[in-house]
């Protein structure tokens, strides 16, 4: 039987994990691999991005709307680190840096945009797994051409 400190710990170290593998998902356009990093019902934040509204709902619609304009870049690279975990039982909060690039060959001005904040993560203990059952993402400052994101998604559209 494992000690219940060596618990927390293995539980920290997997909590992190969802986290990479998801930043990794992203980057390597691995749908299914981000698929698989969160609750079949989650919410997720991302007004300080851009985006209107929270989003509430199946996970496959949110893994869309993230495919829509990420598949119409050339390339991303998210970085997450400073990783803080509390654990309680089958739940957790997992807050995270991120800095993001993202590149999108354009024939007109910057080619790259950079945003950096933190990921705020509610996450649920799976059966052996953790998954994201809720999270947002805190913009604290970006640079370059927010516009390539725009030109992504209609790319990505076949527009």
């Amino acid at each position: 039987m494992i000690s219940a400190d060596l618990q927390v710990l293995s539980d920290k170290a997997a909590i992190s994990e969802v986290l990479h593998r998801y930043a990794m998902a992203i980057d390597l356009r691995d749908w299914s691999l981000l698929r698989e990093c969160f609750t079949d019902q989650m919410q997720a934040d991302f007004r300080s991005f851009g985006v209107r509204d929270v989003y509430q709902g199946p996970a496959d619609d949110w893994v869309e709307a993230i495919r829509s304009t990420i598949a119409g870049l050339d390339v991303t690279q998210h970085l997450t680190a400073n990783h803080s975990c509390r654990v309680d039982g089958d739940e957790a909060r997992l807050t995270a840096y991120l800095q993001a690039l993202h590149r999108q060959q354009v024939e007109r001005g910057d080619s790259d945009y950079t945003c950096g904040g933190y990921y705020t993560c509610e996450l649920q203990r799976s059966g052996p797994d953790w998954r994201i059952s809720a999270y947002s993402l805190t913009v604290t400052w970006d640079r370059g051409n927010r516009d390539i994101l725009r030109q992504a998604q209609r790319k990505s559209a076949g527009r």
